[in-house]
């Protein structure tokens, strides 16, 4: 079987957009799992720059199967402006499919998202892009959620979207929530339901058609494996399985079919939102990380916190993805430094620790304890092949798979679909 996933191994903005495009050469589906539109993936081609939030990142390559899967939650809203603005820039959406079973991101899942971060307590903050996409998987747990079948039959979609409507209103409007003009609300939904309708069918049957034919497939995730629900630095985290583990069931696949996963990890760490950072560089060094990198959202336009490359976090990531291949990003932005550093443990209370805590008050406390290396002071950008990269670039990239024990696969050294290649 040649069924691959591909994951983000430290919170998410590592490059994967890039990396699944370059897999995509291959790949004859492309499915994404889990996550919604607060995710973006970008990818360059040629002079063109495209932000992917939905849509599986295949859709520019003619002839690939493009599913969004059933773990996903999807704002209707959201995907139907994608796709017009991929057509109006001449990408073909017609091998796109929207699972059946995917779950609906609702008006009232983004009033309620902004209300209760508005709501919360400074400290408590997680830092939500308010798309809803928290709101929406709650509803899809506590089974009164809308799925894209309903989308079907206009008559049932509508009495049920009604019913939760005015559930939220009832119980929200009271304590100072926004009031939702639920004939309004339907009235945009519906527009924009209506477009995609051609596009759901039961994702289940097409996905195990291919992998009945041995076509290449390739998982997508979103965000990264420190922004997993079980995983992650809870409770700064997203509301799905971020992790190779939930590419199955929100892809609908089973364990055995996966052949290979490849960890996608950024020469350094970024962070976007609230919640510990055990190497954040909050000085000259991490803006020089944020301008040179491009640490800036896709989605939100926010700043990403910079900081050294994390191995303690980032091996336990290795860990629990079970990472064959390491694609690593950005090593160009490392470019121009004296020194590099690698946090090889941290410190906790007076005590070296080399495995990753899983209390999120204790990592706010620890200190990284770093290794440090000579930078190499030489452009990367132009590089073809493992040779033409610097020494100690080289030197770099070893330490670092060997603390994560794992292999580099892919290097990429600029944003370019052209610089990268593999090892």
């Amino acid at each position: 079987m040649s069924v691959s996933i591909l994951v983000g191994i430290q919170w998410g903005d590592e490059g994967k957009g890039k990396i699944i495009d370059v897999l995509t050469r291959d790949a004859e589906m492309v499915i994404r799992f889990q996550g919604g539109n607060n995710a973006g993936h970008t990818v360059e081609v040629g002079p063109e720059k495209f932000v992917l939030h939905l849509i599986p990142s295949g859709i520019l390559h003619k002839g690939t199967d493009c599913v969004i899967g059933n773990g996903v939650v999807l704002d209707p809203l959201a995907l139907k402006k994608e796709m017009e603005e991929l057509v109006e820039r001449g990408i073909d959406v017609s091998k796109l499919q929207v699972s059946s079973r995917c779950h609906l991101i609702m008006p009232w899942h983004k009033l309620l998202d902004a209300f209760k971060e508005m709501k919360a307590d400074p400290s408590k903050k997680i830092g939500t892009t308010m798309r809803g996409i928290g709101p929406a998987y709650t509803s899809k747990m506590a089974r009164t959620g809308l799925r894209a079948v309903e989308i079907l039959d206009k008559a049932r979609f509508e009495a049920h979207f009604r019913e939760e409507a005015a559930a939220y209103n009832e119980t929200y409007g009271p304590l100072g929530a926004t009031a939702l003009d639920v004939d309004q609300a339907f009235a945009e939904v519906w527009t924009a339901c209506e477009y995609i309708k051609p596009y759901i069918q039961d994702a289940v049957v097409s996905v195990h058609k291919a992998i009945k034919a041995n076509k290449k497939i390739l998982l997508e995730g979103a965000q990264g494996a420190f922004l997993d629900i079980d995983h992650g630095t809870y409770p700064f985290v997203t509301s799905s399985n971020t992790t190779s583990g939930g590419a199955c069931p929100g892809a609908g696949i089973p364990p055995r079919a996966v052949s290979c996963v490849w960890g996608v990890i950024k020469a350094y760490t970024t962070r976007v939102g609230e919640g510990p950072f055990m190497t954040e560089l909050d000085n000259e060094e991490g803006e020089m990380l944020r301008n040179k990198g491009g640490e800036f959202g896709a989605t939100t336009g926010r700043p990403r916190r910079c900081g050294w490359l994390d191995i303690v976090a980032c091996r336990h990531s290795c860990q629990i993805n079970g990472v064959d291949y390491l694609a690593v990003t950005k090593l160009d932005v490392l470019d121009d430094l004296d020194e590099v550093k690698l946090c090889t443990a941290y410190k906790l209370d007076g005590q070296i620790v080399e495995d990753f805590p899983a209390d999120t008050e204790a990592l706010a406390r620890v200190e990284p304890v770093y290794e440090s290396m000579p930078g190499w002071k030489v452009s990367t950008t132009s590089a073809t092949c493992w040779e033409e990269l610097p020494e100690n670039a080289q030197r770099y990239l070893n330490r670092m798979a060997e603390l994560l024990d794992a292999k580099i696969g892919i290097i990429s050294v600029g944003p370019k679909r052209a610089q990268t290649f593999e090892r």
